[in-house]
């Protein structure tokens, strides 16, 4: 089985970054940032709480990091496949499935972490959530502004709610990664994908 999850070998001889960061992160998307403790993530990486803290600050900051490098790895399918089609559209539906793939991809978290680990956060997190929050508010707003575009194209129906097809998309990839973490397969999930383009207006351009 693929297995891209940091290998839980011990104590590394010596301080690995990188890896530590894969290590946080599979701790966080697993469980969420509140209940993953200093302690839980120290042991998980097999180093002291002051080397934690100087490599990374406190929690949060290291959390941060770890969200950045979910985006730019795990995270990036959304965008890549917006990229990588003509038309909003098609990206979005090539999007779709791919999320299908990812969020069961074994040997990792089902999910997305950005959607899932600050559920029931407490106050003290609040920064947290707006962090994670912000992050999928600047993700709708790019599709908005591409659906927008293809309108102005003419690639879409004049009168198409931008607004309202991002934002399904938005609400549609949280219920996908919520259902992963329910243990749907990649097969419902890509009949969960199939179904929700049945919503956008035809296009020029094909679904992927």
């Amino acid at each position: 089985m693929n297995d891209d999850s940091p290998r839980r070998r011990g104590r590394p001889r010596a301080f690995d970054r990188d890896w530590a960061l894969a290590v946080a992160m599979r701790e966080f998307w697993q469980r969420g940032f509140e209940p993953v403790s200093v302690a839980e993530l120290t042991a998980a990486i097999g180093i002291t709480p002051p080397s934690l803290y100087a490599a990374f600050g406190d929690k949060k900051t290291l959390f941060r990091e770890v969200v950045d490098r979910y985006q730019r790895t795990h995270g990036a399918f959304f965008a890549a496949a917006l990229d990588a089609e003509p038309s909003a559209r098609a990206g979005v539906a090539r999007a779709l499935r791919a999320a299908a793939v990812e969020y069961t991809s074994p040997g990792r978290p089902a999910g997305c972490l950005v959607i899932s680990a600050a559920v029931n956060c407490t106050t003290g997190s609040a920064d947290i959530v707006t962090l994670l929050r912000e992050q999928r508010a600047a993700n709708t707003t790019a599709l908005r502004d591409r659906i927008e575009a293809d309108v102005s194209a003419g690639t879409l129906p004049a009168g198409t709610d931008s607004a309202g097809l991002a934002a399904l998309t938005g609400a549609v990839l949280q219920g996908m990664s919520q259902q992963a973490r329910d243990g749907m397969n990649t097969t419902e999930l890509l009949a969960v994908a199939d179904a929700a383009m049945r919503a956008w207006p035809p296009g020029e351009a094909a679904d992927g």
